[in-house]
């Protein structure tokens, strides 16, 4: 690194370009070199073919890490099929950076880990490249926050969370980020930074944990939870959140990030977990909600059509990774139901999910109830109408966002639940 805190001559590089590292070296490129690394070599032959940026070189190369005076790592931090954190991408990232990096580099990591993991897991496999930390090479922590699909909380339009392991490490990569965000925070310590990372999440599901255990019980004395929520929010401290499904690669996983590290100090996790139980079973309750209401209308369950309406852990964005709808999915095989999916964001419906799909709604016949999950800019499009017509009689609407007005589905004819 040069002798001021950053240089434009200063060369970044990006391990990881998915969702978050792709927009990281874009940005970094507009004022500067960038390297965007990825082992993904069809991943790398399809950017290349697009890349006219000549300050952005796409390569699966490791060598090419060695140019590099920061270097970011932004890879997955996802969890095991018994929900333990699953580190293997940062420790094989920290390893081929090891082999390659340049004396006086500064390594940054933006991946969701519990505190200490940069310090305690990064550092000392850095430091089997035979370079000193502190003397040789530099660590940092700055959490990402890239929300795919949400304009308003742009990279151009967020403040970044930034620590070093030192004051001159801090400014300096404050600095870096600053070329790219409007404003940076300087956390206390890289543990500091680490734990804020991974409550942004857990807050939200619990917050979201809540509204669900609400709705399960307002559903038991038909009390609609909407409402309660719109009255509820004319109090001036009442923080408003929704009811609804969990998903993507966030909200349910980085809670046991956390959880894993209390245990691993002898405290046993009693609100997050209970947060995440209740998320965790609400696509059951979807599918058990469905039968219920099929069975109510007269309808034989078994053979019984269903088209679920939005596949992906969000809407307008065409992501499934730990999309709720396969538990849906698995509630309603359970009974025998007739599933097709439908989503205009994806194209590989069959394998991914193990169910019919149609990619034109024109194409579904003979349904019997929709369940929209997500509320995709198309759906607005279509229309209670649209989907009306590839109806039965005694159509059923399961319309867990609230997409459309209770009041309208019912004048049209539609039986309407709402989670």
């Amino acid at each position: 690194m040069s002798e001021s805190p950053v240089s434009d001559k200063d060369i970044v590089c990006i391990i990881g370009l998915g969702y978050v590292g792709l927009p990281l070296a874009e940005a970094f490129s507009r004022s500067g070199r960038v390297i965007g690394y990825d082992i993904d070599s069809a991943k790398i032959k399809k950017l290349k073919e697009n890349n006219d940026n000549q300050n952005l070189l796409f390569t699966s190369n490791p060598e090419d890490i060695g140019q590099a005076d920061f270097i970011i790592i932004a890879v997955p931090t996802p969890i095991t099929r018994d929900k333990k954190p699953d580190l293997s991408l940062v420790i094989n990232a920290a390893r081929t950076i090891s082999q390659n990096m340049k004396k006086g580099s500064v390594v940054v990591l933006e991946s969701t880990v519990y505190p200490g993991v940069t310090e305690d897991i990064l550092k000392p496999i850095l430091e089997e490249s035979g370079y000193k930390c502190g003397t040789d090479f530099k660590i940092a922590y700055s959490p990402e926050r890239i929300n795919p699909g949400d304009g308003e909380h742009a990279l151009d339009k967020i403040t970044k969370v930034v620590s070093g392991m030192d004051e001159a490490t801090t400014e300096a990569v404050s600095q870096l980020y600053n070329k790219i965000v409007p404003a940076t925070f300087k956390a206390k310590d890289i543990r500091t930074a680490e734990a804020a990372k991974v409550i942004e999440n857990i807050q939200r599901d619990l917050n979201i944990a809540l509204m669900n255990e609400l709705t399960l019980i307002f559903q038991r004395m038909d009390i609609d939870i909407r409402d309660v929520i719109a009255a509820a929010s004319t109090k001036w401290n009442f923080y408003t959140y929704s009811p609804g499904l969990v998903g993507g690669h966030c909200i349910p996983v980085d809670p046991y990030y956390l959880v894993y590290k209390a245990e691993e100090l002898g405290y046993s996790s009693q609100v997050i977990l209970a947060g995440r139980a209740i998320n965790d079973s609400m696509p059951g309750h979807v599918a058990e909600m469905t039968i219920k209401a099929l069975n109510d209308l007269g309808k034989v369950i078994k053979g019984s059509r269903v088209l679920i309406a939005g596949l992906t852990y969000k809407e307008n964005v065409a992501d499934i990774r730990q999309s709720p709808v396969k538990d849906i999915i698995k509630g309603l095989e359970e009974y025998g139901v007739e599933i097709i999916g439908y989503d205009p964001l994806l194209t590989n419906i069959e394998s991914d999910f193990g169910i019919q799909a149609v990619y034109d709604l024109q194409n579904a016949k003979d349904i019997d109830c929709v369940i929209l999950t997500v509320a995709h800019n198309t759906f607005q499009g279509i229309g209670l109408d649209g989907f009306k017509k590839i109806m039965r009689s005694n159509p059923l609407l399961i319309d867990i966002r609230g997409m459309f007005s209770k009041e309208e589905a019912q004048r049209k004819g539609f039986h309407y639940k709402i989670l």
